[in-house]
């Protein structure tokens, strides 16, 4: 059974590996390379394409898994043009697909970002309606912000976007402020497909 994927962004070849070895041959001896393991190859795509901004000096997080589709639910998801670029995000009901709430799109950010916000956004809207539903994101990323109830992100959005930057310090107040019930489950894009918010512009950033 694989136990780990490598994502190189900056090395001889920079691209996603299978084993240890295809990625030592890219980085070994290279100038500041930028390299980090992952346990599914799903999120090391997922990595590849949002860059190391967001993913060197993080701590792995272990998400809440379901054997199967939990309904009804939240699913949540975020787009991004590029890495920083136009992002916005969203969250829709995993059955129906209808769309619950929509953001952005704001310039300057990150798709990390943007499924943070869109979790805590989520989050806050199940507490205030007092619903049971849990919440699908496919970030491991923003899971592990929420959990340690902080935005981690190494870019600077209020260089370029003070909105962002707004909804960021909105975002992690929220978290400090409050506690919820809502269960958070990873989306297992690999058996189920692409989560029922996922924008449908894969291939095309």
């Amino acid at each position: 059974m694989k136990s780990k994927w490598y994502v190189v962004w900056k090395g001889v070849l920079p691209g996603v590996y299978s084993d240890w070895a295809g990625c030592k041959r890219q980085v070994e001896g290279f100038n500041a390379p930028l390299y980090k393991a992952f346990l599914t190859r799903e999120e090391a795509i997922q990595a590849y394409k949002a860059g190391p901004w967001d993913y060197i000096g993080k701590k792995r997080v272990n998400p809440e898994v379901s054997d199967t589709i939990i309904v009804p639910s939240l699913s949540v998801d975020a787009a991004c043009s590029c890495n920083p670029g136009a992002m916005e995000y969203r969250g829709v009901d995993t059955a129906t697909g209808t769309e619950l709430f929509r953001k952005g799109p704001f310039v300057n950010s990150t798709n990390n970002i943007g499924e943070f916000l869109a979790l805590v956004h989520g989050l806050a809207m199940l507490k205030q309606q007092n619903s049971p539903m849990p919440i699908y994101t496919d970030s491991v990323t923003a899971i592990a912000w929420v959990q340690q109830k902080k935005c981690k992100t190494t870019l600077r959005p209020e260089i370029g976007n003070p909105e962002v930057s707004q909804l960021i310090a909105r975002a992690d107040a929220w978290l400090k402020e409050n506690t919820y019930t809502t269960k958070i489950y990873k989306w297992e894009t690999e058996q189920w497909g692409e989560i029922p918010a996922d924008f449908g512009r894969k291939g095309r950033r």
